[in-house]
């Protein structure tokens, strides 16, 4: 079985530093539809939920690259070759 690849401390900061991007963003973003459209006071169509659901996903797929990261065993083979 492959083993774990331990997430750098570099990495986990990128990672927070994404987070809190995404946290920022997305609040400024949701307050000015609710308050700069007018939702509010009438319904507006809420076209900031494809921008959190998209921004969302790469955030899952950010956290999946750096805390389920497994070893390839093939790089080993490969360097191994490529000594030879």
């Amino acid at each position: 079985m492959p083993s774990k690849v331990v997430p750098t401390s570099g990495e986990k900061s990128k990672f927070i530093l994404h987070m809190v991007i995404f946290a920022i963003a997305n609040a400024a973003m949701w307050i000015y539809w609710y308050y700069g459209q007018g939702a509010k006071d009438t319904w507006v169509y809420p076209w900031a939920i494809w921008i959190t659901a998209a921004w969302g996903l790469s955030l899952l797929g950010h956290w999946a690259g750096v805390h389920r990261n497994y070893e390839d065993a093939g790089v080993k083979e490969y360097q191994r070759q490529m000594k030879n």
